[in-house]
């Protein structure tokens, strides 16, 4: 008994440096193109193109919200917001690398807003929950937003404080979302890009509170 819930508290707690995995110099093997869309993964992204950077528990679930949206011209799944160097899915899972399974969201903000994004975001899970999403246990399930420049973080910051009066008058809790610098991104395996195109009844525990986000007129613009 004594095991299981150190093993579930160091799950729960990042890691601090000289704890955290190894990992590898070289990023590890992934697709080449969307599954969906067909378009290069990695790049060479559009000239006018910007990218966005989300955490919001399994990323399988939350990366169909966001390929499905009009506007997003590919999306891909990763790891973000931790120690470990190109980590591999089974490393982000003992929780021994302090990254967040999260999803990259490459739009055109003509036809999409940088704002309709983080109405998504929010709507789509609970942020209220640290480092869990439902079922879903561990620091790699945590809710994060990683932003590009300081108009993406300032937008961030002016949604959660919204969404937080919002679910304040629902009566529930204290977000408790990352907001920070988009750190290094890793590209996740083959396998778990887009893998609700490729297995359409997969496991998807994305549930939202069913607390409505008015993103405010200073973070639409």
């Amino acid at each position: 008994m004594f095991f299981l819930s150190d093993m579930l508290n160091k799950k729960l707690k990042l890691p601090v440096p000289g704890e955290a995995l190894p990992g590898r110099e070289r990023p590890l093997p992934t697709a080449n193109k969307h599954h969906v869309s067909k378009r290069p993964l990695k790049g060479p992204y559009p000239e006018g193109l910007e990218q966005a950077l989300f955490g919001l528990g399994c990323f399988w679930g939350a990366e169909r919200l966001f390929w499905q949206t009009p506007g997003v011209w590919v999306t891909a799944v990763g790891y973000a917001g931790g120690l470990t160097p190109n980590p591999t899915y089974q490393e982000t899972c003992t929780g021994l690398t302090g990254h967040a399974e999260v999803v990259l969201v490459v739009f055109d903000p003509k036809e999409v807003a940088y704002a309709d994004l983080l109405k998504i975001f929010w709507e789509s899970h609970d942020p209220t929950q640290g480092m869990r999403q439902g079922n879903d246990v561990g620091t790699t399930y945590r809710s994060a937003i990683y932003t590009f420049s300081d108009a993406q973080q300032a937008e961030a910051i002016a949604s959660r404080d919204a969404y937080q009066a919002a679910l304040k008058g629902a009566g529930r809790d204290k977000i408790t979302t990352e907001i920070a610098a988009a750190p290094e991104f890793y590209f996740a395996e083959e396998d778990h890009q887009q893998y609700l195109a490729k297995n359409p009844y997969g496991y998807c525990g994305l549930k939202g509170t069913g607390v409505a986000c008015a993103i405010p007129q200073r973070a639409a613009i």
